[in-house]
């Protein structure tokens, strides 16, 4: 038997030429598509780390907008914790003062109205201590964000636009109106 020879052929060099610029093209094109997917997932990468950063960023203002917004409310509790308070004892310091506008006849009426009046002073003192104040009215101008014009009259007498007579005292808690005087307003 003979043993078969496998034949001898000759590589055209131009075809083996034609393979290794085909592998080197391969090659370089594997090593620009590598480069771009890298440069692609570098660009992702900083994408995503933008994205987390400006989250973060407002997450964080967010936090400090809405800490000082407690801040504040807790401030605003605090300065005016006891305003319910005040609503409720506004009539009576109203009816205090009414009670004093009576002229006493008797000797013992005299003597319970001085009662009446030093339980009213410790009234408006312990109220003052609170913060509380009249709101000034007659002779004052209109002031529409304290004053509460329930009446007009035409008084030459007096300035345009003032008040002439307080028909109910107001008054503020702190810097805030809690009850506005009702006047009577020269036109």
């Amino acid at each position: 038997m003979a043993e078969e020879q496998k034949p001898l052929t000759v590589e055209d060099p131009v075809q083996q030429t034609e393979s290794s610029v085909e592998e080197q093209i391969e090659e370089v094109v594997g090593e620009e598509i590598i480069e771009e997917v890298e440069e692609s997932k570098e660009e992702v990468l900083q994408k995503q780390l933008d994205e987390t950063e400006d989250r973060y960023l407002r997450l964080r203002a967010d936090f400090e907008n809405f800490r000082r917004r407690t801040n504040l409310d807790r401030e605003a509790q605090e300065k005016y914790r006891a305003q319910r308070l005040v609503m409720e004892l506004l009539p009576v310091l109203d009816n205090f003062e009414r009670a004093l506008q009576v002229t006493p006849e008797h000797e013992e009426t005299k003597s319970v109205l001085q009662g009446v009046e030093m339980v009213y002073k410790t009234l408006v003192a312990a109220l003052k201590n609170e913060g509380v104040e009249p709101i000034e009215t007659v002779g004052s101008p209109f002031d529409p964000t304290v004053h509460q014009a329930v009446m007009t009259e035409n008084d030459e007498n007096a300035e345009p636009n003032s008040i002439l007579a307080e028909l109910q005292k107001g008054y503020k808690l702190k810097d805030r109106v809690i009850r506005p005087s009702m006047v009577k307003v020269n036109q």
